[in-house]
């Protein structure tokens, strides 16, 4: 079918898309540097604050699947509204919480209400942009997590030195509540997508989820997603701790450093967005088995560091690396996948990321328990997800052929 929309109304999609993804980060990313608070009022173990910081993955892995599964059923638009209603009511009543129970399970049921908005997001880009143009619509709605990356230590640092953690998520709830006004009023199922030019699979082309999980591709991209996001999640939930209880950095000072690499994680997100949509189909697989390499030995690097401007140089290298990785597992769906079935074939890549969000925070929390503070066997368990992430790519490549990404 021909494209129906105008560039005006696809830059609106990608605005709302981004602005929607960036609160959902907001959320999510605050509760980093708020744990630290949150776990003296509370009175929190290490275990516990890795059950904490793992809640939310909890239920948003769950929801992965059926989101996608909905958006590709009844259309993106209610799952992006009801995401977005969802994740910013449990946001607000994260501020009322009392008890480790009562956080556990708020968080939990914020995780169930934003798990869909990425499969739905993803289905509607793949309805809105020929596969040409995906890869740099994915890494536009992507960067959103890039910048939050620079703001969110400032913002979250300087709202709790100043009105406290509470008042700091009833404002984010709040916010919410008019995005999702602003969604309910511009954001509509297209009619008709845009002619899709992707190189499916053509061999006994999938109908379903079901029919697609017999294709190696998506069991690769799934265990990268797990690994990718294991480590993704594994720096950004417990490093403000480690660089406040280990290094030693003021949380005001944390907020302004933290920043850094983010930075480097937009740069790496665009051009990783680019990249993928010049590259030849197959040859994505050799940077992502490059990528993955070098995020292991930078994770050495950053782990060995003598001191913290070291320690931060190395991991703004990780960003860039690893921006690639992030943004081409959903660009790979985007290229590969009959449009019909994208948003549950989205995911399922992304529950893997998810579960991994979900388990690595629980896992450092006994490790660094166990180990009596020390993170020395937390940053060996990240190296050991490079590891499994670079080994997944290389497997599949060569099971493929150099010629081919299917």
């Amino acid at each position: 079918m021909a494209k129906v929309k105008t560039l005006k109304e696809n830059h609106l999609i990608l605005a709302l898309l981004f602005a929607g993804w960036s609160l959902g980060n907001l959320d999510r990313f605050v509760m980093n540097y708020a744990v630290i608070n949150i776990s003296k009022d509370l009175h929190l173990s290490a275990a516990s604050t890795g059950f904490l910081l793992s809640s939310f993955f909890a239920g948003y892995a769950l929801m992965q699947i059926p989101g996608g599964w909905l958006a590709d059923r009844f259309g993106s638009r209610k799952v992006l509204l009801t995401a977005i209603i969802m994740w910013s009511i449990f946001t607000a009543l994260t501020g009322a919480a009392w008890s480790l129970t009562s956080i556990l399970i708020i968080r939990f049921l914020f995780g169930i209400g934003e798990g869909g908005y990425m499969p739905a997001g993803s289905k509607l880009i793949a309805q809105t942009f020929p596969s040409s143009e995906r890869g740099r619509a994915m890494s536009i709605v992507l960067s959103s997590g890039a910048f939050l990356g620079i703001l969110t230590p400032i913002f979250a640092t300087t709202m709790m030195a100043t009105i406290g953690w509470r008042a700091m998520f009833w404002i984010i709830g709040g916010i919410g509540v008019l995005l999702a006004t602003i969604f309910w009023y511009y954001i509509k199922d297209p009619q008709t997508v845009v002619e899709d030019d992707q190189e499916e699979l053509h061999t006994n082309e999938p109908k379903s989820l079901l029919q697609l999980l017999k294709h190696p591709f998506v069991w690769s991209l799934f265990i990268a997603s797990f690994s990718v996001n294991a480590i993704n999640w594994g720096l950004l939930s417990w490093m403000p701790t480690y660089l406040v209880n280990v290094r030693g950095l003021e949380l005001l000072k944390l907020g302004w450093i933290a920043a850094i690499p983010g930075l480097a994680a937009i740069i790496g997100t665009f051009g990783a967005g680019y990249l993928l949509d010049k590259l030849p189909k197959g040859k994505e697989y050799i940077y992502g088995i490059v990528s993955s390499a070098c995020v292991g030995i930078l994770l050495y690097l950053m782990f060995k560091a003598s001191s913290v401007t070291e320690f931060m140089v190395y991991q703004t290298i990780i960003m860039i690396f690893g921006a690639f990785l992030i943004i081409f597992l959903p660009t790979n769906v985007l290229k590969t996948v009959p449009t019909e079935i994208v948003g549950s074939t989205m995911g399922f890549v992304s529950f893997g990321g998810q579960l991994a969000g979900f388990v690595t925070p629980i896992a450092i929390g006994f490790i660094v328990e166990a180990s009596k503070g020390s993170f020395d066997a937390a940053f060996w368990l990240l190296i050991g997800f490079a590891i499994i992430c670079t080994l997944s790519f290389i497997s599949f490549f060569i099971k493929s052929g150099p010629s081919s990404g299917k």
